[in-house]
């Protein structure tokens, strides 16, 4: 009896999950806030039809998810100035533990900014759902964020899933100009094939999300009984954030063919399966296995502590951080950590409130006091070539790194074993 039970329970979670894909995708445009629709001053600001020129030599372009829950508006608004660039795409989501007035304030807040208003390339989810990290709802979010951003433009690169703990520790001058001599086909991943991962993950746990019926953030549920570790395919894991091409997340959206929705429906009742889903995909299918890069450009320090979380990052970490050489990091915990505050002043060169100055911003301020900082004056309010970037010490560095290691022996043979 609990085994059909269980079999009952695998197969009404399947279905929901698609569900639930399919209505939040279609769902999100009908009740998004989209630019333009909630100030009468919005004709202030000129649109500025200006689409940023692609091919080789030019930056790529860069898709970012970027994802909080309640009382996480001040945090993503903070994130999404730090990595900001008008080649870019961005989607700002707030899942179903946040109020609506909380996305409708998230939304007039990247209206209220000139540069998201004129350049058109900043979107807000207004339709929540609920989201667990450790259930498939979580993987559900990153495909629903990729179905959106392929339905708004498919003229991107790569995408980037940031949460609001996380910071970028180089501008995006420099990421642009590391990625821009790259292939477009190389997805960045950390991740796994050994006994001891599979064993501490304990992948065949059998568990249940609710967040793929309920209407409220629910932590997941386990059942007494497990599962045989599969035959059909190898499963890979390793760190749930990853830069993965254009190509590979329309693959797994819109799967042309049954793989990405088996790995779907067997991660569905696993733990921790955004460490797992998008690996695993890479790595048994024909089309992408030989485009790994075993490096997700992510400082992350773990600890073994029974949450399975990484560990918050501090001032005593700064210069671990930086001499890491990735492009991003976390956790770091609320405003006011210090640590953030150093690296927009040390490495970003950011204001408090402000965009991060690049090539494409004409009036950045040179020297600048303590007393004006905090003013609210606006220094990238007037723009420039968006088709150029000017990297510093650290996108050069990242540049050679990432262009030596593309053109290594047997980046293409298979790098999945």
């Amino acid at each position: 009896m609990t085994t059909i039970f269980l079999k009952w329970v695998s197969v009404l979670s399947v279905g929901i999950l698609f569900s639930a894909i399919s209505l939040v995708v279609f769902g999100a445009f009908s009740n998004s806030f989209f630019q333009g629709g909630f100030s009468s001053k919005s004709e202030e600001f000129v649109f500025l039809k200006r689409t940023p020129l692609k091919g080789p030599g030019f930056p790529p372009i860069f898709a970012y998810l970027i994802s909080g829950t309640t009382g996480e508006n001040e945090r993503i608004l903070r994130l999404l100035k730090s990595v900001y660039h008008p080649r870019n795409r961005y989607l700002l989501n707030l899942d179903a533990g946040s109020l609506d007035y909380e996305r409708r304030k998230l939304a007039l807040s990247v209206q209220s900014e000139k540069a998201f208003q004129a350049f058109k390339n900043v979107d807000v989810i207004g339709r929540s759902y609920p989201v667990e990290k450790m259930g498939s709802s979580a993987v559900a979010a990153i495909l629903h964020g990729a179905a959106i951003l392929l339905k708004i433009s498919t003229d991107w690169d790569w995408f980037i899933t940031l949460s609001a703990s996380d910071y970028p520790i180089m501008t995006q001058d420099d990421l642009l100009h590391a990625f821009t001599f790259l292939p477009r086909d190389l997805n960045f991943i950390h991740y796994n094939n050994n006994s001891s991962w599979k064993q501490q993950r304990n992948i065949n746990q059998i568990v249940g999300d609710p967040n793929l019926y309920l209407q409220k953030n629910t932590p997941i549920f386990y059942s007494s009984e497990t599962r045989v570790t599969p035959e059909a395919f190898k499963i890979f894991g390793g760190s749930p954030w990853m830069i993965l091409t254009r190509d590979f997340m329309e693959y797994c959206a819109h799967g042309w063919d049954n793989l990405p929705r088996t790995l779907l429906m067997y991660f569905t009742n696993s733990v921790n399966p955004l460490e797992s889903y998008f690996h695993t995909v890479l790595c048994n299918s024909d089309d992408f296995q030989n485009t790994t890069v075993n490096n997700n450009l992510r400082y992350i320090l773990w600890s073994n502590n029974p949450q399975q979380k990484p560990d918050f990052l501090n001032l005593s970490h700064y210069k671990r951080i930086l001499e890491s050489g990735a492009a991003f990091a976390g956790r770091f915990q609320e405003e006011g950590n210090l640590v953030l505050q150093k690296l927009d002043e040390d490495i970003l060169n950011r204001l408090p409130n402000g965009l991060v100055p690049g090539k494409w911003c004409l009036n950045t301020a040179v020297n600048r006091s303590i007393e004006n900082s905090n003013s609210k004056l606006d220094y990238c309010s007037s723009w420039g070539n968006i088709n150029t970037v000017k990297p510093g010490a650290r996108g050069v560095k990242l540049g050679d790194v990432l262009s030596k290691l593309a053109a290594g022996e047997g980046l293409r043979s298979s790098q999945c074993n």
